[in-house]
């Protein structure tokens, strides 16, 4: 896989070291300036010299060969997709970074396809996560200090595996229902609540209305929200089987067709989604009020990130969907 040679210092640009170089500073210490297989570089040369180096031993690779950190720079070139940015090799290493805030997106089975391949081997965060700019969301590298050439083509040529979607705030429609807060018995604490994490992700509130635990009433309101330009409608409570929790049916009698009525999750198990001309229509369980993350935390950046959402979405959520608590 290697042959290994002597070549002068000032030669050894692009070549790959064949053993550790220590440097010994008097006084300080000694340690190694160099790893095996550290590529030389020309800023290199200056200090290789300076401790004495005027040759080196170094490996070249066989043709056909892919040294670990060219290796891994293609892996993360051909893997990114938009939204990405990726370091240089650090331990044979690169490290792919969201450029913004967004929806991670992983082709898992394209993923498991290339680390199937042989000596690749790649980590990505869970798909479908939000992520902050600058959060590591992928690892490339190959086991080997080299690996063949047609591991590392057949990997490119299966195209990108990982994105970050931008997020696009919507106009938002929010009605709170339950008799209690609509005959002003009690105050409403969920509507701050979602209205927080709407602000979170910029989206304006244009419409805002208390119902009662009349499903026509509420309906009425979830079509009034969309006449006031609401591009997407969040429904508060009312959405468990007790006989007085209406909403499920307010949003069917609006007209919504619906996705799921349960999903996969905890908490927020009872979290509906559905569509009205096109615009999301979501029933929030009560969990959302008083759990820090819901289901409703992992949907709405999909929403944001303009995903449709279908059965077999919530469906996958049940794989890693019970929070810690």
């Amino acid at each position: 896989m290697f042959t290994l040679r002597v070549v002068p210092t000032e030669e050894a640009v692009g070549l790959m070291l064949a053993h550790d170089l220590t440097r010994i500073v008097p006084g300080e210490g000694k340690g190694p300036a160099f790893r095996r297989g550290h590529v030389v570089t020309a800023a290199d040369i200056p200090l290789l010299l300076a401790m004495g180096k005027e040759h080196l031993y170094v490996w070249e690779p066989l043709p056909g060969m892919v040294h670990e950190e060219e290796a891994a720079r293609r892996l993360a070139a051909a893997g990114a997709g938009q939204g990405l940015t990726w370091d240089s090799p650090a331990e044979g290493k690169v490290s792919l970074r969201a450029a913004h805030r967004g929806l991670l997106r992983v082709d898992v089975a394209r993923l498991e396809a290339i680390n199937a391949i042989g000596e690749i081997t790649i980590a990505t965060r869970r798909d479908a996560t939000l992520v902050e700019a600058g959060t590591v969301v992928a690892g490339c590298k190959v086991t080997p200090l080299v690996v063949a050439e047609e591991q590392i083509a057949r990997a490119e040529a299966m195209g990108p595996w990982i994105q970050v979607k931008p997020l696009a705030p919507l106009p938002a429609g929010l009605i709170v229902t339950g008799s209690e807060v609509f005959k002003g018995r009690i105050p409403d604490k969920f509507g701050p609540v979602v209205e927080e994490k709407l602000e979170r992700f910029g989206c304006p509130v244009v419409y805002k209305a208390y119902s009662d635990d009349q499903a026509d009433r509420t309906a009425a309101k979830i079509r009034e929200a969309l006449a006031a330009g609401a591009r997407m409608v969040l429904c508060t409570g009312g959405m468990s089987v007790d006989p007085d929790d209406a909403t499920p049916g307010a949003i069917r009698r609006a007209g919504a067709q619906v996705v799921t009525y349960g999903v996969p999750f905890l908490p927020g198990s009872m979290f509906m989604m559905a569509y009205l001309e096109g615009v999301p229509v979501m029933g929030l369980p009560g969990a959302v009020m008083y759990e820090k993350e819901t289901v409703f935390d992992h949907v709405l950046p999909r929403v944001l990130a303009g995903e449709i959402l279908t059965k077999q979405d919530f469906v996958r959520m049940g794989h890693g969907g019970l929070l810690p608590r």
